[in-house]
């Protein structure tokens, strides 16, 4: 498979959607992972990511013009033990819960459908990242409807264990703009890593999304050794 730059990939789609990047640093010392939101609409754009005691949050940045809070608003990122979940939605919860009560990551999300938004029929993606040992590997979903027809259900896994140095996944909603928006499709997309630090790698992500249509970015770089982590949280609008 061919190996992309991620700031290529993103500059060159307006919108792309939501998106996630899970992967090794350049170094093999590092498990990245990235989330952002993107919106059309006003209701949609006013959000921003807030810390939380094991993940983030998505909130309103002005709660008077926050019109339907379905779809919206959600926590994209948990920890559960030594296991970091990363999704575009509420199936987060779902998969932390599945998990706790000892189900797989995949069988966890077969409660769950796309997203209940015609005509686009949002794709759920999410990612799981486990770090145990001195042992890293993930894994990545996307629940979609076929070709846009609500009708048929379509569910992919791609797991990654001992994944490479230097290689990372991305997977994201939608294959560019439209109406409806077309759904991604294929394989995650095969993107080359670094060893930047985390202010510059999330400087650069900032800076490749289309600058009408970004939201929300978080970024957090795990320690595969001492499973110590830090975060960077970059939001375009300030909470009121």
């Amino acid at each position: 498979m061919k190996t992309n730059n991620i700031f290529e990939l993103l500059s060159a789609n307006a919108y792309p959607g939501r998106g996630i990047i899970i992967g090794r640093s350049a170094d093999g010392k590092t498990a990245v992972t990235a989330y952002f939101i993107m919106g059309r609409s006003v209701n949609s754009r006013n959000r921003v990511f807030t810390a939380t005691s094991d993940g983030i949050k998505t909130e309103a940045a002005d709660p008077s013009k926050l019109s339907d809070p379905h779809l919206i608003i959600y926590s994209p990122v948990r920890v559960l033990g030594n296991k970091t979940i990363v999704t575009n939605g509420d199936q987060t919860d779902t998969i932390y819960e599945g998990m706790d009560k000892q189900l797989s990551f995949e069988q966890s999300l077969r409660s769950r459908l796309y997203e209940d938004d015609a005509p686009n029929y949002t794709p759920r993606i999410s990612g799981i990242m486990h770090i145990e040992g001195g042992s890293y590997n993930y894994a990545m979903n996307i629940i979609k409807s076929a070709d846009g027809d609500p009708d048929c259900v379509e569910r992919f896994t791609f797991a990654y264990s001992s994944p490479l140095a230097g290689v990372g996944h991305f997977i994201h909603t939608y294959m560019g703009d439209g109406s409806p928006l077309p759904s991604f499709e294929g394989e995650p997309e095969k993107i080359s890593l670094g060893n930047d630090s985390i202010d510059v790698f999330a400087d650069k992500l900032w800076n490749a999304l289309n600058e009408d249509n970004k939201v929300s970015l978080f970024v957090r770089y795990i320690d595969i050794e001492s499973g110590s982590s830090e975060t960077k949280i970059v939001n375009k609008y300030s909470k009121v």
